[in-house]
């Protein structure tokens, strides 16, 4: 077992929102193997869905690492592996659109992993401070970091939902990562766009500091929801907590569906 310094509480939900007819959105959370993850499909039937069940699905099969390297490489070995699978059912689909936003916290001991592709975020409330750790993959945020408009530009773009980057649509995976070390009482939200197109940062960290996790997730849907919930909308919260003796970590069931040191420590080669 992925056992260590914290134990972790840990929250999950998703629903279909106010117009989408069916959800793409899954997650994945097991503390035991030390993974938490949301994916977001795009493609419609027998695509967006598709595309993030089998990723949730593939990280199900991790089981239980042996070190931090152990753990990212596991990770990456399945999500290649439901990144194939997804360019097979575009394949079926003549070509259609299939792929998926990706946003996944890892865990062993003391340090920690985000990897993404696309615009699904993480964010960390850290001792009164709330911040996206997380760089969105979109067309907006890239003319941001070259200069080309300005934050202001950026609120009313009207390709600002564009993204550059999804699992199963380029020829091989194509992520970023971010590394660190773990504090008691860190609390991480991993969401889809649809959460962050209706609630502000603001809001989403004067939650997280209030409530328990579960509790956090059902507010933040329920707030969505009552504005509108134009896009399906998933939400995981993950607090770690101290390490009480003769405690273990927490395994939350695996994909599901809701509707309530540093960066040494964690080099792996790529896929």
């Amino acid at each position: 077992m992925n056992e260590g310094p914290f134990t972790f509480e840990s929250g999950a939900a998703t629903d279909t929102g106010c117009v989408r007819d069916h959800n793409e959105d899954r997650f994945f959370v097991d503390a035991a193997s030390g993974v938490w993850l949301v994916a977001d499909g795009m493609g419609g039937h027998e695509a967006g869905d598709f595309a993030s069940e089998a990723i949730a699905r593939s990280a199900a099969s991790i089981g239980r690492p042996s070190s931090a390297p152990d753990l990212q490489a596991r990770f990456m070995d399945r999500l290649t592996l439901a990144h194939d699978k997804i360019q097979r059912q575009s394949a079926r689909l003549n070509g259609a659109t299939v792929g998926a936003t990706l946003v996944a916290l890892l865990i062993y001991d003391r340090h920690f992993a985000c990897i993404w592709s696309g615009d699904s975020r993480i964010y960390l409330l850290r001792d009164g401070s709330y911040r996206q750790v997380t760089t969105d993959h979109t067309e907006v945020q890239e003319l941001l970091r070259n200069g080309a408009i300005t934050p202001e530009q950026a609120a009313t773009w009207p390709r600002k939902n564009v993204i550059t980057r999804a699992i199963g649509v380029a020829p091989r995976p194509m992520t970023d990562e971010v590394y660190g070390t773990l504090q008691a009482g860190d609390t991480f939200l991993l969401c889809s766009d649809g959460l962050t197109e209706h609630v502000a940062d603001a809001e989403m960290a004067q939650l997280l500091a209030q409530l328990p996790a579960q509790e956090a997730c059902d507010r933040l849907i329920d707030l969505t929801l009552s504005r509108g919930a134009r896009d399906n909308v998933t939400v995981v919260v993950l607090r770690c907590l101290p390490q009480r003796a003769g405690s273990g970590a927490e395994r939350t069931p695996g994909a599901g569906h809701s509707q309530s040191g540093g960066a040494d420590q964690w080099h792996v080669d790529g896929p």
